[in-house]
C-alpha cells in the first residue's frame, strides 16, 4: 500500500451564480484563475500528489492547466461533494496515506493554513480531520456539532435544526482524511438530504459511529475559506488577495506611496527599494528588478524591468524586456517583442514594436519604431517612422551603430543604414545607406519674395 500525503481538489461545478460562460474555476483573480490558488497551495504544503476532479466544461479547465503536472478526474454526473471524492477513488487504489480535500474556489486558504492542519490531525491520530471556522453570520455553511473535541456531525443548513442554525461554528470544505477509511465510508452514503445528493459531510457521522477519531480545527483568519460563487465575492477575494499580496511586497522591501491603489497580480515579482506609486498596474508574470521607480497609470504586463529602471506616468509596456538604467515615457507604449539592452530613454508619446535596441539609443518623443533592429547609441529624431507595412507584409529596417536621425524621417522597410550614418531632417528612405554617409531627400526649398504682400494688396 502506498502511504505519504495526496490531495484532491473539487472544481467540477458550474458556478451558475456567475453568471458566466466560464467555468468557475477559472475566473481570474490577481491574474491567475481560481484553481490556481489551491492547487499552489497544497503543494507549498507538501502535497505533491494531486488529484483535480473536473465536470463542467472540463476540456476546458484541463486546457488552461496543460502545463500543470495533476491528474485529472472527471465527474459527468453532479451528485454532490460526496460523489465527486468518490470519482477519484479509482485514480488513487492502493494510497493508504492521508488525504486532504479542498475546494476549487476557495482561493485565500494559505499553505500554512494546511500544514498546521496536517500536523493537528497528525497528533490527534483522527480518520477525520475538518478545518473550521466561527462565523458571526453563518447563514450558508454546514454547522459543526460537536462533543468535547469529537466532531459528532456536520449539519448542512437544509438540514439543520432552528437551534442548529444558531451554532456559529461552521465547515469550511477542508478536510484531511484517512484514505483508506474514507473511500470504504463513501461506498455506504446515501442520498436522504434535502438536497438528494451524496454529502461528503456524511463521513463524519460514520466514523463516528465505527467508534473512530473526528476532529476539527478553528482557521485563525475566517476570511481564508470563503468560497467564490459569485462576481461580488470574487471582487471581495481580490481585494484581498491584492492587499496580501502588497503586503508581502511593502515587508520586502518594496515602498508603496498609496498601497490601496496598487494592482500587483500574484505572480509578480518586485525587487527591493522601487517605488510603486498609485494607480499603477503590474500585470501577469512581471519582473520589476530593483531600485525602479514605476510612476503614476503605468501598466506593466508580461514584462522584465531590470534594475533602475524609471516608468514614467502613463506609460504602457506589454511582453517587452527592458535593460537596466532605461527611462520610459512618460506615456510610452512598449508593445510585445520590444527589447532594450540597456541606459536607453524612450519617451513621451514614443511607441515600439518588435524592435531591438542596442545600449544608449534613445527617442525621446513622437516616434514610431516597429520591426526593427538597432544598434548602439542611435539618435531618433522626433516624428521618425519606421514605415513596416505595405499592407500585406511587414519589412524590417536595421540601424547600425552610432546612426543620428533627424526629425521627421520616414524609412520605407525593407531598409539598413549603415554605421556613424547622418540621416537629415525631413528626409523619406527607400533605399539602403552606406556607413558614415549623409542621407537627404528633400524637394529643392523655393521662396518667392513679396509673394505675401501682393497676395494682401490683391484681397484689399
Amino acid at each position: 500500500m502506498q502511504e505519504g500525503l495526496a490531495a484532491v481538489i473539487l472544481a467540477a461545478g458550474k458556478g451558475t451564480r456567475m453568471k458566466s460562460a466560464l467555468p468557475k474555476v477559472l475566473h481570474p483573480l490577481c491574474g491567475q484563475p481560481l484553481l490556481q490558488f489551491p492547487l499552489q497551495a497544497a503543494r507549498q504544503a507538501g502535497f505533491e500528489q494531486i488529484q483535480v476532479v473536473v465536470g463542467h466544461q472540463a476540456e476546458l479547465v484541463r486546457g488552461a492547466f496543460a502545463a500543470t503536472e495533476v491528474s485529472w478526474v472527471e465527474q459527468t454526473e453532479q451528485l454532490g461533494t460526496g460523489h465527486a471524492l468518490l470519482c477519484a477513488a479509482d485514480s488513487l487504489i492502493g494510497f493508504s496515506g492521508t488525504l486532504l480535500l479542498l475546494c476549487g474556489d476557495v482561493p485565500l486558504l494559505r499553505a500554512e493554513t494546511l500544514q498546521r492542519l496536517l500536523e493537528f490531525h497528525r497528533q490527534q491520530q483522527s480518520v477525520v480531520t475538518v478545518l473550521t471556522a466561527e462565523m458571526p453570520n453563518p447563514t450558508g455553511y454546514g454547522r459543526i456539532i460537536r462533543n468535547g473535541e469529537q466532531v459528532l456531525q456536520i449539519v448542512e443548513e437544509k438540514d439543520a435544526t432552528e437551534q442548529q442554525q444558531q451554532i456559529q461554528e461552521i465547515n469550511t470544505g477542508t478536510y484531511l482524511f484517512d484514505a483508506t477509511f474514507v473511500f470504504s465510508a463513501l461506498k455506504d452514503l446515501k442520498t436522504d438530504n434535502a438536497q438528494g445528493e451524496y454529502y461528503l459531510t456524511d463521513v463524519v457521522a460514520a466514523a463516528v459511529a465505527a467508534g473512530q477519531k473526528t476532529r476539527a480545527i478553528r482557521v485563525s483568519d475566517p476570511t481564508e475559506v470563503m468560497g467564490i460563487n459569485d462576481r461580488c465575492q470574487l471582487a471581495e477575494a481580490e481585494a484581498l488577495m491584492r492587499w496580501r499580496v502588497n503586503t508581502e511586497l511593502m515587508r520586502s522591501g518594496v515602498s508603496m506611496i498609496d498601497p490601496t491603489t496598487v494592482y500587483v497580480d500574484a505572480a509578480v515579482e518586485v525587487g527591493s527599494d522601487s517605488v510603486l506609486y498609485p494607480n499603477v498596474q503590474l500585470r501577469g508574470t512581471t519582473k520589476i528588478g530593483c531600485n525602479c521607480t514605476v510612476e503614476t497609470g503605468v501598466v506593466v504586463v508580461d514584462s522584465v524591468v531590470a534594475d533602475r529602471g524609471h516608468l514614467k506616468a502613463g506609460s504602457v509596456i506589454e511582453e517587452a524586456q527592458i535593460g537596466p538604467d532605461c527611462k520610459i515615457g512618460p506615456m510610452a507604449h512598449l508593445r510585445p517583442g520590444t527589447v532594450l539592452a540597456g541606459q536607453n530613454k524612450i519617451g513621451n508619446f514614443v511607441e515600439t514594436k518588435k524592435a531591438v535596441l542596442g545600449e544608449g539609443s534613445q527617442s525621446s518623443h513622437l516616434t514610431y519604431i516597429g520591426d526593427a533592429e538597432v544598434g548602439r547609441r542611435v539618435n531618433f529624431g522626433c516624428g521618425t517612422i519606421t514605415c513596416n507595412y505595405d499592407g500585406v507584409n511587414k519589412h524590417k529596417t536595421t540601424i547600425e551603430d552610432d546612426v543620428f536621425i533627424g526629425s521627421d524621417v520616414q524609412f520605407i522597410a525593407p531598409v539598413h543604414i549603415g554605421r556613424n550614418s547622418l540621416i537629415g531632417a525631413g528626409s523619406t528612405i527607400t533605399r539602403d545607406v552606406p556607413a558614415d554617409s549623409l542621407a537627404l531627400s528633400r524637394t529643392e526649398q523655393k521662396v518667392i519674395e513679396g509673394w505675401a504682400l501682393r497676395k494682401k494688396v490683391k484681397k484689399s
